[in-house]
């Protein structure tokens, strides 16, 4: 059961875990390993308590090349993030796979890298998913809406604007506080150190040096295209997008709040873009205060959860 609780705890992480551009490498921590992906693929790679590692890869086709509509600005955002959610979700249904068949102990040192463990369940890693996705509207757009009403009704401001502040206040506040104690858990620790080993495995592929532990050691736990930054922009142009769209009754806030979400979220894929491929521009201070939170989601990894990365870069870049 907890080993049920802490896939349910990762699933719900998972967007603060993983990059978000389909341009350039990128990827996520799961459980005792990394996912990577490059333009024409993906590879999961996990560590097994024996040492070996366990892998996965396939080819990937973006959702721009499966439908034009996706390669326009804005709309791009939301094809690339949603991909990134379905194989975010493959990624942490094979490593809870990998994980799951070494408690039941069902496997044993004939297996090889290549071996795949049973499967789970799809009804399971689909409440897991339902469930998740319920906790993450009811933290962060549910109450932050109803903290926000309650001070209103007390302090009987007016201000539309105010208004969309503090719940964007409320909203960024949740989303660390959720951050910050679920970093106190051991298991998702060790998770924050494979993301950790994910960034700078990634700085390691952008830098044009070899793929090995003695490169990517050197480099930063913090990255400006992670999930973490780009959720903090979420919560910048989420108080910008609402503050344009009045609605008096909580319910209509709540609706909106959900029907907006797409569009919040193309605008801030494209904001991580830019400032990505524009690193001296304004554009790029706007990741900031991701990068700060990012000490809490990435911590310094060891040498074969470094390794692990690497393995999972290297499987992706073959496809």
């Amino acid at each position: 059961m907890f080993r049920y609780m802490k896939v349910l705890a990762l699933t719900a992480t998972s967007w603060a875990l993983g990059s978000s551009d389909d341009i350039l490498v990128g990827g996520q921590a799961v459980i005792e390993g990394v996912m990577m992906r490059s333009p024409k693929g993906y590879s999961v790679a996990v560590r097994r308590p024996d040492g070996s590692v366990a892998r996965i890869k396939d080819v990937l086709q973006t959702a721009g090349e499966k439908w034009r509509i996706f390669k326009l600005p804005i709309l791009r955002g939301v094809g690339v993030l949603g991909q990134a959610l379905v194989l975010g979700i493959k990624a942490l249904r094979y490593s809870t796979e990998v994980a799951l068949a070494e408690e039941s102990n069902t496997s044993d040192a004939k297996k090889t890298a290549e071996d795949k463990p049973a499967p789970l369940s799809s009804w399971l890693i689909a409440g897991n998913l339902v469930l998740a996705m319920g906790v993450n509207v009811g933290i962060f757009i549910v109450l932050p809406l109803f903290l926000t009403r309650y001070l209103q009704t007390h302090m009987g401001f007016e201000s539309h604007l105010l208004f969309n502040a503090l719940d964007g206040v409320f909203r960024v506040g949740m989303f660390v506080s959720f951050l910050f104690l679920i970093s106190k858990m051991k298991d998702m620790n060790r998770v924050f150190q494979y993301h950790g080993a994910e960034h700078k495995t990634v700085f390691n592929f952008e830098a044009r040096e070899t793929l090995k532990i003695d490169n990517a050691r050197k480099y930063s736990t913090f990255h400006p295209r992670c999930g973490t930054s780009f959720l903090m922009v979420v919560g910048v142009v989420s108080i910008i997008v609402f503050s344009l769209f009045h609605f008096d009754s909580i319910a209509a806030k709540l609706v909106s709040r959900i029907a907006l979400l797409p569009l919040i979220l193309g605008i801030s894929y494209e904001v991580i873009r830019y400032s990505a491929k524009h690193p001296r521009s304004l554009m790029r201070w706007i990741t900031m205060p991701g990068l700060l939170l990012q000490r809490i989601t990435t911590q310094e990894p060891d040498d074969s959860q470094l390794e692990t990365a690497i393995v999972a870069l290297e499987e992706a870049l073959t496809l």
